[in-house]
């Protein structure tokens, strides 16, 4: 059996086995578009009337296997019934590959997510790259939905609810190994062997893969419920049932219907279908339409740097090496001696002993991060990052050192977080060489980093940034050099407000409550804690010099005393073991601290965006979504504006004016914002 459809092709060699390539015409990634699955009905149709020894199904992408759904169909369902038709789209091809009379395997190389993983379980047997970009997961509720084409039934069943459940609720994804230590992959090979591997999975026709027997009773009908009990007591930690419904789906469709596949898939359709039509749901695909633009941002093919030299070895500077080294780049680090470097060095050999598993991977990072306290590699260097202290006077006098020095098109780039780039660049010959990468603490786990430009930065050098960023497997975000920039801007009013509320006597657990209620990932009291409170009076002295924000005596009477928050053992929370102390008697917060909360950063987005500092309300919804976490399931500060309504809120800053002061009069941006858009638009 042989042929060539639009995405699929077909090629029957001489062992009569079918080597199934997906290659989606036109895209970059595959996915499971309308398209796809019509012709991939079309060709099962054909292989189960002539059955041939073997199937394989293999990605001619470079990009990966299979990255799930096409989200963008998701977008542009109307109806219930539209919904409930890709669902069952997917499912039946699943059960089809499923019930094949040959041995089928998928051959994964690179990621392979959502409907991807789903497709892949219904064959006998997956084979991986033992490549460090092979991803493998459902990440469905980050959708705001859960795995629809048969994936949680079969994972379940592949390596039991215990393992199972946790990877779909949280969304997450593993590496290969992971992957095959958990029982996902049946083996794990390099690249150069996944070919002849699928083959002899195929043909030899090991037994399959199946949970051991304790995993297999997670899922019997006596133990269902207790599990069942402890996997929604985890999610509520993170989410609530209120704000993330997808995760509780999924676990009530387990609980009840385990006992019989057939009833299973039919209440996974049935709950998937009903999550469509959620507002999380289509929020949820905003933001990932968000995120799919701002990945965009860095795709300049032609610019691919290799050497990264960083100056400046404390805890911002050090952890952007290292996270340079993990994703492949030859870093130098350098600082004032050697033993200032030696702490980068360790916790960078702490990041790579988590991220990187197999030791030969370990030891080659390891080896990319070099040591550098001559400051040697600066000449060879295709980017330069300046993280020394924050302080203009230095930081020109080093670049004076340091210009002449470096090649003439290497980037230069500064991480400061509060001084404009161009007074930094004064002390440049060429001070259009000078951009600002800001990064978020811990640099690990935070998405997003903002590339600060001026006026007269180059759009080319913008455009190189961003691909640099992206190739970090990071979230790039062009934003104007002005105080702040984006995200500290907006967020500071919100942590100060939450400084005078406390002022007043309320609690720091009611404050926070406030925020988590509305659904913020934590408080701005803990955040402030954990941030330091001499660094959130740093900034806000800053911004209150530069925008007239006015700063809270509270907060300059605990950095006076000593108190700093998480880091000294004390700030607005007593830490025990680097948790607060929190009471638990403390009140509920009422409807006027959470106003008074989300009014600030609603406010300051209005004035962000008037000025400027981001292009659109589009790209200010993701940074603050990517930067300080605001609620995704809203879409975005903007995006929750426009869906309850300017005018709305407008009135409600009027009110607070009369009653707390001028700190919440209307931003004159507030007339230019259009009326709400449908909850679909923008994507």
């Amino acid at each position: 059996m042989n042929g060539k459809y639009q995405h699929w092709t077909l090629e029957t060699d001489d062992d009569k086995l079918l080597w199934l390539h997906l290659d989606k015409a036109g895209a970059s990634a595959n996915t499971l578009s309308k398209e796809v699955l019509e012709e991939l009905d079309d060709i099962l149709t054909g292989v189960e009337k002539t059955p041939p020894d073997g199937l394989l199904l293999v990605s001619d992408k470079a990009s990966g296997f299979i990255a799930g759904a096409d989200v963008k169909e998701f977008t542009e369902v109307k109806s219930r019934d539209e919904a409930a038709a890709i669902i069952h789209r997917g499912q039946r091809m699943a059960d089809r590959i499923e019930a094949l009379p040959c041995a089928t395997a998928a051959l994964i190389d690179g990621f392979c997510l959502g409907g991807g993983l789903e497709l892949a379980l219904a064959c006998d047997y997956r084979i991986a790259t033992d490549s460090l970009n092979t991803r493998i997961g459902l990440p469905e509720v980050k959708l705001g939905i859960h795995p629809g084409f048969g994936g949680s039934v079969r994972l379940i069943e592949l390596i039991g609810a215990v393992d199972a459940m946790p990877l779909m609720l949280a969304g997450r994804a593993v590496g290969g190994y992971k992957a095959k230590k958990l029982g996902m992959v049946d083996a794990l090979v390099p690249k150069r062997h996944l070919v002849a591997a699928g083959r002899d999975f195929v043909t030899r026709k090991p037994a399959r893969h199946q949970p051991g027997r304790l995993r297999a009773l997670a899922s019997s009908r006596p133990l269902r419920p207790l599990l069942a009990g402890k996997f929604r007591k985890e999610v509520a930690k993170k989410a609530s049932k209120e704000h993330y419904p997808a995760p509780y789906a999924l676990i009530e469709t387990w609980e009840k219907h385990a006992d019989n596949r057939r009833q299973w898939l039919d209440a996974e359709a049935q709950s998937v279908t009903d999550l469509f039509e959620t507002d999380t749901a289509h929020n949820l695909v905003r933001v990932f339409f968000l995120q799919e633009r701002m990945k965009s941002l860095g795709k300049q093919k032609d610019y691919q740097p290799k050497r990264v030299h960083v100056i400046g070895a404390g805890v911002m500077g050090g952890d952007i090496a290292a996270w340079c080294a993990l994703q492949g780049f030859s870093v130098t680090l350098q600082d004032r001696e050697p033993k200032y470097i030696a702490p980068a060095i360790k916790r960078a050999k702490k990041l790579f002993d988590m991220k990187l598993r197999p030791k030969h991977l370990n030891t080659a990072a390891g080896d990319r991060l070099i040591p550098d306290h001559k400051g040697l590699g600066i000449e060879k260097a295709d980017i330069v990052i300046e993280a020394i202290v924050e302080n203009a006077e230095i930081k020109q006098a080093l670049y004076r050192e340091i210009e002449p020095r470096m090649q003439p098109d290497a980037i230069l780039a500064t991480n400061t977080s509060s001084i404009k780039l161009e007074t930094l660049g004064e002390a440049l010959d060429k001070p259009e060489r000078l951009i600002g990468i800001h990064f978020f603490n811990p640099v690990a786990k935070m998405q997003l980093v903002e590339i600060v430009r001026t006026d007269a930065t180059p759009q080319e050098l913008i455009d190189r940034t961003s691909t640099f960023i992206a190739n970090m497997r990071k979230l790039p975000l062009p934003v104007k050099s002005s105080p702040g920039f984006l995200v500290n801007r907006v967020l500071m009013p919100y942590l100060l407000e939450a400084v005078e509320l406390l002022s007043e006597g309320n609690a720091p657990e009611t404050i926070d409550r406030a925020a988590t209620d509305f659904g913020m990932p934590m408080g701005p009291i803990l955040l402030a804690d954990t941030v330091g409170l001499d660094i959130c009076l740093s900034v806000a002295n800053i911004l209150g010099e530069q925008l007239g924000v006015a700063v809270p005596e509270k907060l300059k009477q605990m950095v006076d005393a000593g108190k700093l928050g998480k880091k000294s053992g004390e700030g607005f929370y007593r830490y025990e073991k680097g948790k607060p102390v929190s009471s638990k008697d403390a009140p509920a917060p009422d409807a006027v601290v959470t106003d008074r909360l989300i009014a600030r950063l609603l406010n300051e987005s209005v004035a962000v965006l008037r000025e400027g500092v981001v292009e659109d309300a589009d790209l200010l919804d993701a940074g603050m979504i990517f930067g300080t976490g605001f609620a995704p399931f809203r879409g975005g500060p903007m995006n929750y504006v426009k869906h309850i309504g300017e005018g709305q809120f407008v009135q409600k800053l009027q009110q607070l004016e009369k009653q707390f002061g001028e700190r919440f009069k209307p931003d004159s941006g507030w007339k230019n914002l259009q009326e709400p858009r449908p909850r679909d638009a923008g994507q």
